[in-house]
């Protein structure tokens, strides 16, 4: 219940970095969710937007909520993409794909002009990894990529729906799930995911999130990469007690 209200604080104080006028990148998850549920009671209240859908699941609920949806392209360029993380360490670099939709994600957060992530306080971590990495495969390439990532030091599983058979992305790919445990060099393992010839798309997004919304507790922290200046948010239904900001000072060389 705890993490249920922090989601909600983190994906309503998103919501509130929306204006008139925006394309949205709309993104998928439990706190993106609640995200969606306030610009659907902001749009209902005159907010002008268009929404870009990260997945066939996050269509539905923004139609469910009201929000007026497009495509990319109709708008290749995208104003600002809210969507949540699976894992998210102190330089904003991410693990994502836990619900299956992160090709369509990462396509959404490059063409945004500010990626903002939104997660609840269990998602904050100091090394990314302790998240099995969700890597988006063409099927025909599995026993042979299974291989590979194996042998970078993973432990790997085909993600698998609940009558056993394999789970399928809104493109028609499969996901490895693969447990690398903690993840020293995200850049260099990115690297070598994507040399890989079969590997549709991973889970490492670097230097991709602007900033990072996070519920803790009763308050709203945000959060920006290091050497980023913090900038104040607002928030709206409901109120926290108070916003808490991260700050990060310049080393002196």
């Amino acid at each position: 219940m705890a993490n249920q209200n922090e989601k909600e604080l983190a994906g309503r104080a998103a919501a509130e970095l929306v204006v008139s006028g925006n394309v949205v990148g709309l993104g998928t998850g439990s706190t993106a969710y609640f995200a969606l549920v306030a610009l659907g009671e902001r749009v209902k209240s005159g907010l002008k937007i268009v929404g870009i859908p990260t997945s066939d699941a996050t269509a539905e609920l923004a139609r469910a909520v009201g929000i007026p949806l497009s495509t990319l392209d109709e708008h290749p360029e995208i104003d600002i993409a809210i969507d949540g993380a699976d894992e998210i360490d102190p330089h904003l670099r991410l693990i994502k794909g836990g619900g299956g939709a992160l090709l369509r994600e990462k396509i959404i957060a490059a063409a945004s002009k500010k990626m903002v992530v939104v997660a609840d306080s269990s998602k904050v971590v100091s090394v990314l990894g302790r998240f099995p990495l969700p890597v988006e495969i063409i099927p025909f390439a599995s026993a042979v990529l299974e291989k590979k990532i194996t042998a970078l030091g993973a432990t790997c599983k085909l993600r698998t729906r609940s009558d056993g058979s394999a789970f399928v992305t809104d493109e028609g790919h499969h996901i490895l799930d693969c447990s690398f445990g903690k993840i020293a060099d995200p850049p260099a393992l990115a690297r070598a995911l994507n040399d890989m010839p079969g590997v549709v798309e991973h889970g490492l997004f670097i230097g991709i999130a602007k900033v990072a919304i996070v519920g803790k507790g009763a308050v709203v922290i945000e959060t920006r990469p290091k050497d980023a200046r913090p900038k104040a948010i607002r928030t709206k239904r409901p109120q926290p007690k108070r916003v808490q900001k991260k700050q990060h000072t310049r080393k002196r060389r």
